[in-house]
């Protein structure tokens, strides 16, 4: 991330749902501040997860790159997801029984992001052995507040 006086505090909302489930119990959303970070071409955004998310205290960096968005999370011992509409990626998920190597195969990548803040949103498919297990849609909104 730039240095930390250039970053701004913002106030992030995060919306997360399966593209083909009625069931709202699927889907989630998460409003928390941040931090956000803003150059010529490329954002980056932080903020600390809550227990509502399960990883209580784990920071979450995402780098929005003009052709690709990484997802980091924590001391970086599992893989970054990354969503690339070029490519599929490869990441490893830790669960309570072992770790899993899962894909992401990004349909579309939707961004307006600026100075003091923005839009992302991204569909895309999470794969097991090459089956997708689920399509979903990822909406992230992010706004400056007063520093």
């Amino acid at each position: 991330m730039g240095q930390a006086n250039d970053a701004k505090n913002v106030f992030i909302s995060i919306k997360g749902l399966p593209v083909y489930s009625s069931d709202e119990n699927d889907a989630f959303e998460l409003m928390t501040d941040g931090e956000y970070f803003h150059t010529e071409n490329v954002s980056t955004l932080s903020y600390v997860e809550s227990s509502l998310t399960g990883v209580d205290g784990m920071l979450t960096i995402f780098d929005i790159e003009p052709n690709r968005i990484v997802l980091r999370r924590g001391d970086g011992l599992t893989g970054d997801m990354i969503f690339d509409e070029e490519e599929k990626h490869h990441f490893l998920y830790n669960t309570p029984f072992g770790s899993i190597m899962m894909g992401i195969d990004t349909h579309s990548i939707t961004k307006s992001m600026g100075e003091d803040g923005g839009n992302l949103e991204i569909r895309y498919d999470i794969e097991v052995d090459n089956i997708a297990v689920s399509q979903n849609l990822f909406k992230l909104n992010v706004k400056s507040l007063p520093q």
